[in-house]
């Protein structure tokens, strides 16, 4: 609370003395709002509305915007008079290396965009893979199974559960038919998903139950109020096993960018040296 009030004081005894000195000064006719030197124009808020606004919604909007910016405005007189020179120094040097963290980081995204192939060849990713499958384990059950969720009373109840138990290749046109009119579905179990995604899918599936359920070669049907399930799993790989490749390769995709990139900005870093160096920008003196 002291604190506060502290804040509150300086806050005010800087908007007595900015409002002294205005009476000394003509006012900016371009200007909408001033705190001491700084001047807020009708420009910098010229985008600040939103379309089809209220007059009462752009007022709040407007006078709102006008207080935050006079706050800071007054916050930082503030803490510029108080803060002693060591703190403010420390803090200058951490604005200059923002700012050139800033300008460097963004450069070098720029270069990395026009520079760097993102085109990862599966080869690539399958080279990658087998090099390093060891770092790729997983940290959560993946299995692969099928189900489907299915109206009690749709007309082709029976025929649809036949076909999802004793799958053949010719059902393809079947469930091209079929399969919008079913509550959800996922038949493809020749793709590992995480648990995760189960849980959220399959709600009755959950992380107390997730033994009973998801376990390799089980089948289930299961009532949820006026729809049935059928679910058939395929595999299931446990926690900590090396993660297929089909289910690892978007990751690995990424760390052959990330490392292209790497190699890149090292690339970038050793040639302005020397460029610098050559042209006589850089040296180091010997003691």
């Amino acid at each position: 609370m002291k604190v506060f009030k502290f804040i509150t004081y300086g806050i005010t005894a800087l908007v007595i003395l900015t409002s002294c000195e205005s009476s000394k000064k003509e006012l900016n006719p371009e200007a909408i709002a001033r705190v001491g030197d700084h001047y807020l124009y009708r420009k910098d808020i010229e985008n600040l509305i939103p379309e089809n606004s209220t007059k009462e919604d752009s007022t709040l909007i407007v006078q709102s915007y006008i207080e935050r910016w006079a706050t800071q405005k007054l916050l930082t007189e503030v803490s510029e008079i108080n803060l002693d020179d060591h703190q403010k120094k420390e803090l200058e040097g951490l604005v200059n290396q923002y700012k050139i963290d800033l300008f460097t980081n963004a450069y070098i995204e720029q270069m990395v965009r026009k520079s760097i192939d993102t085109l990862v060849t599966k080869e690539e990713m399958q080279q990658y893979y087998n090099e390093h499958k060891t770092n790729f384990r997983t940290n959560i059950k993946l299995v692969k199974l099928r189900y489907i969720q299915v109206p009690e009373e749709h007309q082709k109840f029976k025929e649809i559960k036949e076909k999802f138990f004793n799958p053949k290749k010719s059902d393809y046109e079947f469930w091209d038919t079929y399969q919008v009119q079913l509550n959800s579905a996922a038949l493809n179990d020749s793709v590992w998903v995480d648990l995760n995604q189960i849980y959220q899918r399959v709600p009755f599936i959950n992380p107390e139950n997730v033994e009973q359920y998801i376990q390799p070669g089980k089948v289930h049907e299961h009532q949820v109020d006026n729809s049935i399930y059928f679910i058939k799993v395929n595999e299931v790989l446990k926690e900590n096993e090396i993660s297929p490749f089909e289910y690892i390769q978007p990751t690995i995709k990424q760390v052959i960018i990330n490392k292209r990139k790497l190699e890149f900005v090292k690339q970038i870093e050793k040639e302005i040296i020397l460029d610098a160096y050559k042209n006589k920008k850089y040296e180091i003196y010997k003691k």
